[in-house]
């Protein structure tokens, strides 16, 4: 590392706490100030009559409801809320929220039709045609209409490197992302990492393979030893990434394929090795397209981490090259899930809290994002997944503008009242004009969202390991428990199916 950058530091990446569809009528969204209005009209007419009392209770009434329209209460506005907190109360009321599978119903079903609970219904796993020998399983989100597929990738991470190759790394994933963007097949991309409680199968097996039995006994004492107490804080980390494309876009290359599902993989198959390439830039090492059992697995490991031990023993005494043998897909979901609570998401014998992390005002540096992933009591496992949607040109370059204008009319309409701007104004709209002529100079505008859960056993205190994980965040991260919606951000979180950015919308609550 040259003087120059020991002494410049770790390069601070700033801009990142955007939040998108924000409000440009006095920071409200159209919508919104529509609702607000609607309501104060009743008190402005009363008061244009000078009917006073009438004035008086619909004024308590119009603070009431634009109360419940406008303040933000941890990410959701109070009408949120209280609509959230009545779905919620209607699914457990009416035992919508507890999920069985059918194996645990004791009821058979197809080995290639998924059970799965939740939001995770609404999936499909196909098989795709033979690409490098084996068939990728396609997802297939029937309710956003995208076809994707998942990769488990080995990299050796980025805790020993310097700032000047975390940099190098940055710039790379950036140029993957532009690349990408360009292509206008594959616009999302998530990258999930899991830290797991390592249960030793692979030495295990290793050990069975290569035991000396005639070693001296005090020799088999010290290793026995030492093989406990090593294994019961060991961890070992999985990696995915999940590419994706919309319906629209796949559908033309598709047709010249020769249309239906076989098209549409053969459509994602021109992209896999050049997003295999660009992976392999950021310093992965191996990049293996996952069959259905190989998605089966992720999924199933990802409910219960206990059945990772046996999985991976039947792998390793019963190689199966082309990855056909296996978990089946109809297989891969929970055997039980009980109505979710509030806070927590309880999944066969785990319990999962699910956050919405929130990147500092600050800036943030790469790799800062590690604490989260740093398991602090053995037998517990932490997951991160950041999603990552790339715009097309068109819609970057109209998302800026729109960007660019709700500040200036923001800043203009105070300087012309005679209100001072603030420097978060300022820094706003200076931020708007650099995104509009970085868009304009052919860079890509992308979408992100990160997603973090905590899983340890149902008998465990997750309250005590819940707020261990906030302290890890504390002063880089702001987390925001998605209480009312845990399983869903369970998904979002901790398994690699793609499932976790919204679509890009004026939501009424933005």
């Amino acid at each position: 590392m040259s003087a120059e950058s020991a002494a410049r530091g770790p390069r601070v990446y700033r801009g990142l706490n955007h939040k998108e569809g924000m409000g440009w009528i006095a920071g409200m969204t159209p919508v919104q100030a529509f609702l607000v209005i609607a309501a104060c009209a009743p008190a402005i007419l009363a008061m244009s009559r000078n009917q006073w009392s009438q004035t008086l209770g619909w004024g308590v009434f119009a603070g009431l409801l634009a109360f419940l329209i406008l303040v933000p209460i941890h990410g959701r506005p109070a009408f949120r809320w209280l609509a959230d907190l009545v779905m919620f109360q209607t699914g457990v009321l009416m035992r919508w929220s507890p999920w069985q599978s059918r194996a645990a119903a004791g009821l058979a079903g197809p080995r290639t039709e998924p059970d799965l609970p939740g939001v995770l219904a609404r999936l499909e796993f196909p098989d795709g045609p033979e690409f490098h020998g084996s068939r990728i399983c396609l997802i297939h989100d029937t309710a956003e209409g995208r076809w994707g597929a998942t990769a488990k990738l080995t990299h050796s991470g980025v805790g020993m490197l310097s700032d000047d190759e975390c940099e190098r790394l940055a710039a790379r994933l950036g140029s993957m992302l532009v690349g990408l963007g360009h292509r206008e097949v594959i616009d999302r991309i998530s990258l999930l990492v899991r830290t797991v409680p390592d249960d030793g199968t692979e030495y295990a097996v290793w050990r069975e393979r290569h035991q000396r039995f005639d070693a001296p006994a005090l020799a088999h004492q010290v290793t026995a030893e030492i093989d406990r107490d090593v294994a019961s804080v060991s961890v070992r980390t999985e990696l995915f990434v999940t590419v994706s494309g919309t319906e629209e876009s796949l559908r033309r290359p598709a047709k010249a394929a020769g249309g239906g599902v076989a098209g549409r993989a053969y459509a994602l198959y021109r992209l896999l090795e050049g997003v295999a390439d660009g992976l392999k830039s950021l310093g992965v090492q191996s990049v293996t397209w996952l069959t259905s059992t190989g998605v089966a697995e992720a999924i199933k490991t990802g409910f219960n981490p206990a059945t990772a031990a046996s999985l991976k023993h039947q792998h390793l005494a019963h190689p199966d090259a082309d990855g056909t043998v296996g978990l089946p897909i109809s297989q891969a979901g929970p055997a039980l899930a009980p109505a979710p609570a509030a806070r927590a998401y309880h999944h066969d014998g785990f319990c999962s809290v699910s956050y919405a992390v929130q990147p500092p005002e600050s800036g943030t540096i790469f790799g800062s994002l590690g604490p989260l992933l740093a398991v602090r009591t053995a037998g517990e496992r932490r997951s991160l997944q950041i999603h990552y949607e790339i715009l097309s040109q068109a819609a970057a370059a109209r998302e800026v503008r729109s960007n660019r204008f709700r500040n200036n009319v923001l800043v203009d309409a105070k300087a012309q009242r005679g209100f001072n701007t603030t420097a978060v104004d300022t820094r706003r709209q200076s931020g708007a004009r650099d995104q509009e002529a970085a868009v304009a100079a052919g860079h890509a505008l992308v979408r992100f969202t990160v997603a973090s859960a905590l899983t340890v056993p149902a008998d465990w205190n997750v309250e005590d390991h819940a707020a261990r994980l906030e302290n890890d965040s504390s002063g880089r991260f702001r987390l925001l428990r998605l209480e009312l919606a845990q399983d869903s951000a369970f998904v979002a979180a901790a398994l690699p199916v793609g499932i976790g950015l919204p679509r890009l919308t004026r939501a009424f609550d933005s």
